[in-house]
């Protein structure tokens, strides 16, 4: 059985959860690495020396390049603003993350693995690929998605087929 779905309709409402699951977990990543508070609480500084630790070059740079995508990116991910921009930039921040730091320690979160940045980099490719979706600033400002050269995203009125 095949069975149309309209954009229009509850598809567009998917994308809204997905920035919802990445956005909350990097912002508190962010805010502990800038404002050096709650659960993830290191500050930049310790983040550069935690990076400096790994063998990262320029490690105050990356730190700071870290900080500002999780805290200013999960923000924009909740607002729904820049998101595919935003997701690619996360994706490549979790994927780093997990070759550089979580590989070695296994699978298992519980022991420091790469489960959950794997995660993240995944949703955050899903990001990629779905766009805003409908409760975004990007459709409730400007009426599209901001893409390069004013094109319109997928979201804007397009059908889907789902198979069930």
């Amino acid at each position: 059985m095949v069975t149309t779905v309209h954009r229009n309709g509850v598809w567009g409402w998917n994308p809204v959860f997905l920035r919802l699951a990445l956005g909350v977990p990097l912002v508190v990543a962010g805010a502990g690495k800038l404002l050096n508070v709650g659960p993830k609480a290191t500050g930049v500084s310790g983040f550069a020396g935690f990076l400096a630790s790994l063998g990262v070059p320029f490690p105050e740079l990356f730190a700071w390049i870290v900080t500002l995508v999780e805290l200013v990116g999960g923000l924009f991910l909740l607002a729904g603003l820049f998101v595919r921009y935003v997701a690619v930039l996360v994706a490549v921040d979790m994927a780093v993350a997990t070759l550089l730091v979580h590989v070695p320690n296994g699978f298992a979160v519980s022991t420091g693995g790469f489960e959950y940045t794997l995660v993240l980099a995944l949703v955050a490719l899903a990001v990629v690929f779905s766009g805003p979706g409908k409760l975004s600033l990007e459709y409730a400002v400007f009426d599209r998605e901001l893409l390069p050269g004013g094109t319109r995203g997928e979201d804007a009125g397009a059908e889907g087929r789902i198979r069930g």
